[in-house]
């Protein structure tokens, strides 16, 4: 039994689980979030599975008190001792071409993970803010890096190289890196085990960011994210695969600059800037429904991409045995889905409407009868990252333990 603090570390947040570990189970014993750190009106929520919640409002101006006051929190919950701790598993936006799997972090690690840092600027630093302060808090604990870039170091030359100058990939490493692979990963072992088979699968991660990733056999062959999360299908507020000259002719004619440029297509672009202000599915459902033509018109071409990709990877993968939706969207739109699904008959798909109406759970939602299933998979990447955490450690103990008479 081993317990794993697991943590995603954003910009101004901070997500945690604490899990105890077994060799064949595992168990959620505290889920924590701190919110608006840096800013006002700061505060740490952890809930548990057998003691009242704890809240508190405090400052929070960075990511070393946030976790000095989660530990603090823990050990006076369902820890009786912050020795109890056996590691602490990250998850990582970027690993570029280092890293194929999870790893257990030293120096030689962590100065890879800092030449990475430039290709997710906006994000990278948070995730090795959380690194940094468990050094600083619990130095002699083992910390392990889960990668959201690692299970798409699979793909073929042909799906991550982009036809650029090859300098550009070969001096500068850009290409299709792919990320949500946690995610993909977990959900594609699922699938596994609901069919009893690894075959040829397509994962639909629809939240506000969103991604689909061809998986073969447990491996991941293409995925609609790039060089950055910007790339793919339609998102939130993020406009997926646009005209590369279009950011060129917005500066240059609207007088823009490249950070302009940047937070638009971002922040400012996908279902949030077709709609008219509006990135979350169940107010664009409802708006739907009441012939809102912004609104249809948007939930029309998020459609669109989705399916366009689920063909292209169709034909990648010769063939599709199982479709699969997880995240926010995914999980629990059933409008959605059906949108989808319903331009997908010529893959063989057959839609159950009463079993699709059920949200956030495990389920098949097509026909008995369809040749090609369809699987509603709630993501938990925490759960791979407490996995990878606690068979690297044990795996570094049973090596430490062994010795040769």
């Amino acid at each position: 039994m081993e317990k794993i603090l697991v943590l995603n570390s954003g910009s101004s947040t901070l997500k945690c689980q604490l899990f105890t570990m077994y060799d064949d189970y595992c168990e959620v014993i505290a889920k924590g979030l701190a919110e608006r750190i840096g800013l006002s009106d700061s505060r740490i929520t952890i809930t548990f599975k057998d003691h009242p919640p704890v809240i508190r409002h405090l400052p929070l101006p960075d990511h070393e008190v946030v976790l000095k006051e989660v530990l603090d929190i823990l050990q006076h919950t369902v820890l009786h001792d912050i020795s109890e701790l056996s590691a602490v598993g990250h998850r990582l936006g970027h690993g570029g071409e280092f890293f194929n799997r999870s790893v257990i972090i030293d120096e030689q690690v962590m100065q890879k993970i800092n030449d990475t840092m430039e290709l997710l600027p906006l994000h990278g630093a948070a995730f090795v803010h959380g690194i940094n302060a468990i050094t600083h808090l619990l130095p002699k604990i083992s910390q392990v890096a889960v990668f959201d870039t690692a299970f798409h170091q699979t793909m073929p030359k042909e799906a991550y190289l982009y036809s650029l100058p090859s300098e550009q990939y070969e001096k500068h490493r850009i290409r299709r890196y792919g990320f949500h692979g946690t995610s993909h990963r977990y959900v594609s072992e699922m699938a596994a085990d609901i069919l009893g088979f690894n075959g040829r699968f397509i994962s639909c991660h629809l939240g506000n960011g969103a991604s689909v990733t061809a998986i073969r056999d447990g491996q991941s062959v293409d995925t609609s994210m790039g060089f950055t999360p910007a790339a793919g299908i339609m998102m939130g507020t993020r406009c997926g695969d646009i005209d590369p000259y279009i950011p060129l002719y917005i500066m240059k004619h609207q007088n823009k600059t490249a950070d302009e440029v940047n937070a638009m297509m971002n922040k400012e672009s996908g279902l949030f800037g077709a709609s008219g202000g509006f990135s979350d599915v169940r107010d664009l459902e409802k708006r739907c429904l009441q012939g809102d033509s912004k609104a249809i018109t948007a939930v029309d071409m998020y459609v669109y991409n989705i399916i366009k990709y689920i063909g292209a990877y169709a034909a990648v993968l010769d063939g599709i045995d199982a479709l699969i939706f997880t995240a926010g969207i995914g999980e629990n739109s059933s409008f959605i889905r059906k949108k989808i699904c319903d331009r997908l008959g010529y893959l063989g798909i057959k839609l159950d409407e009463n079993a699709n109406h059920r949200r956030g759970e495990r389920a098949v939602v097509s026909t008995p009868d369809s040749p090609v299933k369809v699987l509603v998979i709630p993501t938990n990447e925490e759960y791979i990252i407490a996995r990878d955490t606690y068979d690297l450690i044990a795996n570094r103990r049973r090596k430490k333990s062994f010795r040769v008479a």
